[in-house]
């Protein structure tokens, strides 16, 4: 199987998705969860973190994280998927892995898709047919970020802030936004750069992003590399390229 490419800078936002092992079940009961999003707040914290969206599904999470450290995201990750799997294995007495060898990380445009990631992660419920509302789903952010209360876990994106001037007209205009659809060209965008690891956003965000890497972000098909092409740092299609994520 082709690997996602994995791009570290500091100050980055970033969409994560983590599946379970031949997408099994994660979570079995309300504890799991809780002890999820516990460990997420925890490692956070640790590794200079910060949480914008969330949602755990049955068998697989999606966040929007942003860190001050260039390996922040990675080992937040690490940190909760290994404890986790630790703690639910022994709690429901099972062995082996529990997740996917590696999560998939891209880069988010804050200008342009953060505020619809964070739309594409609440509604994820919602587009699985699980409720029909997302404020119906107990086990995701949109309770924080669309009511004034928060929650000690979410700190908003700088994207998030520009939607008004006081918490209450934001929360307000983000629900406003959450019932918009969001156009199928913006949910391929946003599935292609899971699947790849490339930036998602603009020319400019992507110019920025090979500066800052000093290398060619691209994209390639499947099959041995060019000897003469070892200056770009290319990405190899995942065996399960066309499905949803």
């Amino acid at each position: 199987m082709g690997r996602a490419l994995r791009i570290r800078l500091p100050n980055l936002t970033f969409h994560v998705v983590q599946r379970g092992h031949n997408r099994a079940p994660t979570f079995r009961r309300t504890q799991d969860y809780l002890e999820y999003l516990s460990l997420v707040r925890i490692g956070g914290q640790r590794f200079e973190t910060r949480i914008h969206a969330y949602v755990l599904m049955t068998n697989h999470v999606h966040l929007l994280l942003t860190s001050n450290l260039p390996d922040g995201v990675s080992l937040l990750l690490q940190y909760v998927s290994g404890q986790y799997a630790a703690r639910f294995n022994k709690r429901h007495e099972r062995r082996g892995a529990l997740w996917e060898g590696r999560f998939h990380a891209s880069p988010i445009d804050s200008d342009r898709y953060c505020l619809a990631c964070y739309r594409y992660i609440e509604l994820n419920p919602v587009r699985a047919g699980i409720v029909g509302t997302p404020g119906a789903y107990r086990w995701s952010s949109y309770g924080a970020n669309s009511t004034a209360a928060g929650s000690p876990l979410i700190a908003p994106h700088p994207s998030f802030l520009t939607l008004a001037q006081t918490p209450i007209q934001r929360a307000a205009r983000y629900r406003d936004l959450v019932r918009e659809a969001l156009p199928g060209e913006t949910l391929d965008t946003i599935r292609e750069g899971l699947r790849t690891g490339l930036p998602v956003g603009d020319a400019a965000f992507k110019r920025n992003i090979e500066r800052a890497v000093q290398r060619t972000l691209a994209k390639r098909k499947p099959g041995r590399p060019r000897k003469n092409a070892q200056d770009l740092l290319t990405v190899e299609w995942l065996d399960d390229e066309k499905k949803r994520v």
